[in-house]
């Protein structure tokens, strides 16, 4: 049997569903939940000085909602790389806004990029799931 893994996602939330094959629907796996992506900026600093460099300036700053946004994009990869180690998917659908799409792929593993058969840059992570079935049967049949 070949399972499919469709990633839902955005900034702050990712579904995991699965698939086991035509006409079989969709099985939520897993939810994940970041807020801090959606914190304001001033929430995620501390009024603490940065780290000094030694080199006669400060670290160049990395924007903390950038930041939030990365480490949720590796938790998702790392996610599907325990998944890919287990073999418990063969096929791969992302499925997230256009801007965190990227940081997802930028995490993934090579093994794992080579499973991604699909990706759909829109955030369908408020559908239901009816709704994101009959947006996903472009690439699925479920």
């Amino acid at each position: 049997m070949s399972m499919t893994w469709i990633v839902v996602a955005n900034a702050s939330l990712a579904k995991l569903y699965e698939n086991p094959g035509p006409n079989k629907g969709l099985q939520l796996v897993k939810e994940m939940a970041h807020p801090e992506s959606r914190e304001k900026a001033a929430n995620l600093v501390s009024d603490r000085i940065g780290n000094f460099q030694g080199s006669g300036s400060y670290a160049q700053a990395t924007d903390p909602k950038q930041h939030e946004m990365d480490r949720f994009a590796l938790e998702i990869a790392k996610v599907l790389e325990a998944g890919r180690l287990g073999n418990a998917f063969s096929r791969l659908v992302l499925v997230s806004s256009a801007p965190f799409i990227g940081r997802v792929r930028q995490h993934l593993g090579e093994q794992v990029k080579g499973k991604v058969s699909d990706s759909i840059e829109k955030d369908y992570t408020k559908l239901s799931l009816k709704d994101l079935s009959d947006h996903l049967g472009g690439v699925l049949r479920l």
